[in-house]
């Protein structure tokens, strides 16, 4: 019998983090109460076990609640090791064998995003970082499509979050030259990557959409600027497209 009630308290709470996780920025705990259908001293109990587990923060002078930092490193890798890694791992590795360099699939990870696959090129020249490597937002291509795709509001506060650093000449650090080109990346939904993080290296990135407002990742074609241009990287955009598209399915199958 207690096992059972335990089984049944650790599927309410995980139910609760599943309510919380579909708001960007938080919700209420009057939301959490009338989502899951608990009483709501059910609710608030629950919610104060994952705070002390630290899956869940409250946001300082509300009812709001947020997920936490150890729940977003438990989803990273998930997305790594899960189930639907091998089949996103094939359409990666499919896109490297027609374009001839390298793609990765990434993901937002608070001011930097993560790798969560890359399929490296058989081409002597290239850059190796393994999945779960980060890179800053501002100076890479998908970091940059993903930025530009959030709300506004959302946008604006993980922008004052970031540290513009420059990592080549070609970095913007400029939060409104920065700002004009995440405007300019949202209107043509592709990410460029001029230089910005390291010389010589070019990038573009297309999102990985869950719904028409929403995306979950990005998938990017990274390039030498000895062996290509920015130009002729964004002649492989209808295929990256597409690849975003099947890989968009594999979330879609393992509930988003």
């Amino acid at each position: 019998m207690e096992s059972n009630q335990s089984n049944a308290a650790a599927v309410r709470a995980f139910r609760v983090l599943e309510v919380v996780a579909q708001h960007r920025d938080g919700c209420a705990l009057a939301t959490v109460v009338e989502a899951v259908g608990l009483p709501k001293q059910t609710v608030h109990r629950l919610v104060g076990q994952l705070q002390l587990a630290g899956l869940v923060v409250k946001e300082p002078g509300t009812r709001r609640v947020q997920l936490a930092a150890r729940v977003e490193r438990f989803a990273q890798a998930a997305l790594m090791n899960g189930p639907a890694r091998a089949e996103r791992h094939a359409i990666l590795a499919a896109l490297v064998a027609e374009i001839g360099e390298t793609c990765n699939l990434a993901a937002l990870a608070g001011t930097d995003i993560v790798y969560l696959d890359r399929v490296e090129t058989s081409w002597p020249l290239r850059m190796l970082l393994a999945p779960g490597s980060h890179v800053p937002l501002h100076a890479s291509a998908s970091g940059k499509i993903l930025l530009s795709l959030l709300p506004l509001a959302q946008r604006k506060r993980l922008l004052e979050q970031i540290t513009l650093r420059g990592y080549t000449e070609n970095t913007l650090v400029d939060r409104r030259a920065l700002e004009r080109d995440l405007d300019a990346t949202r209107s043509r939904r592709v990410g460029i990557n001029r230089e910005e993080h390291l010389v010589g290296m070019y990038g573009i990135a297309v999102p990985v959409m869950l719904d028409r407002r929403r995306a979950c990742a990005a998938v990017a074609l990274q390039a030498p600027a000895g062996r290509a241009t920015i130009d002729a990287l964004m002649g492989h955009v209808p295929r990256l497209v597409v690849a975003a598209g099947r890989i968009a399915k594999t979330f879609a199958a393992a509930g988003g």
